[in-house]
């Protein structure tokens, strides 16, 4: 049987697998979505926020029989985008940035249509196909307010890489992604076996931080390029992404129960933390270092009020 160690180096090793895969899988889909020919922001709004490794680990969670910490990837995930790596993007790199009106009030209450299905503590294949058509709808109102390329955007044909064999990148990510599934289940299987820890508290923090940790880099290099508005469509299109794709489709797989940590904690931050992050962008014009240092002061907070509710319930 395997150690407490082996466990945790095979959750690792599928996390890892899983974000590898997605890297190449995300490689395709750009190569041939950035042929279409729209703004830089959408399609950032469009595809960096498609955060394929964050629904492969919830699927790999859900299937194998944790729903708490299939939903904390996308509940966790949403806290760790808007408040941590928001947050540590501006303490790096400060901006100034204006944005679409439109763009904002949709990542500000992106959760709220999450927040009235799950009221009963379950997310229903109906409720699932419910979330994907909000998504569906937010694309195209997003896409008619930002879709437009403007002079400032780059040629769409101008990534080489992309443009190399996408069928072959897409495949070969998908392939990567089902392994590194496999083995994240089994990694998380044994941490909940072994060591006790709570898969919900597993899902909504190490596994949604780690499946997002280079999304620090998507916010802060745009910003010191010059690029503000890119960074924070990403963070607000992977927020859009996760609270009403990426839920949708783990409901429609298999209908999620919500325990209670997840009501009474992870499931209300995450539909706040957007909203939170859209008032601070709108009341500072962008986000300076305080804004950011804020930012992360509460995601350590709802860290300690997570592990703090875990040990209520362990003790």
């Amino acid at each position: 049987m395997p150690s407490g160690l082996v466990s945790v180096g095979l959750l690792a090793a599928g996390i890892t697998l899983i974000v590898l895969g997605a890297e190449a899988f995300f490689t395709g889909l750009f190569g041939v979505a950035r042929r279409v020919g729209v703004s830089t922001f959408f399609l950032t709004l469009l595809i960096s926020g498609l955060e394929i490794e964050n629904i492969a680990a919830g699927l790999a969670a859900h299937l194998a029989g944790f729903p708490g910490a299939a939903a904390g990837t996308f509940l966790g995930g949403t806290t760790f985008i808007t408040l941590g790596v928001a947050g540590l993007g501006a303490i790096l790199v400060p901006f100034r940035v204006h944005l679409p009106r439109e763009f904002l009030l949709t990542t500000a209450f992106a959760g709220a249509p999450l927040a009235l299905l799950a009221a009963d503590g379950t997310l229903s294949r109906v409720d699932g196909v419910i979330l994907v058509a909000t998504f569906c709808v937010a694309m195209i109102v997003l896409h008619r307010s930002t879709g437009a390329m403007t002079g400032g955007d780059p040629d769409p044909d101008s990534d080489a890489r992309g443009k190399r064999h996408p069928w072959v990148w897409l495949l070969g990510g998908l392939a990567v992604m089902t392994v590194g599934g496999d083995v994240l289940g089994n990694g998380l299987r044994e941490i909940v076996s072994r060591l006790g820890v709570s898969p919900t508290l597993l899902g909504n923090t190490a596994i949604a931080a780690l499946t997002e940790a280079e999304e620090v880099g998507r916010v802060a290099v745009p910003a010191r390029r010059g690029r503000p508005d890119v960074a924070v469509a990403n963070t607000g299109g992977t927020a859009i992404h996760f609270l009403t794709l990426n839920a949708g489709i783990l409901a429609v797989v298999l209908p999620l129960h919500l325990d209670e940590a997840t009501m009474g904690l992870h499931l209300p931050v995450a539909v706040v933390a957007p909203a939170l992050y859209c008032l601070i962008l709108v009341l500072c014009g962008g986000l300076d270092r305080r804004g950011g240092l804020l930012l992360v002061a509460l995601y350590v907070a709802y860290i300690a009020a997570a592990v703090r509710g875990e040990l209520g319930l362990v003790g």
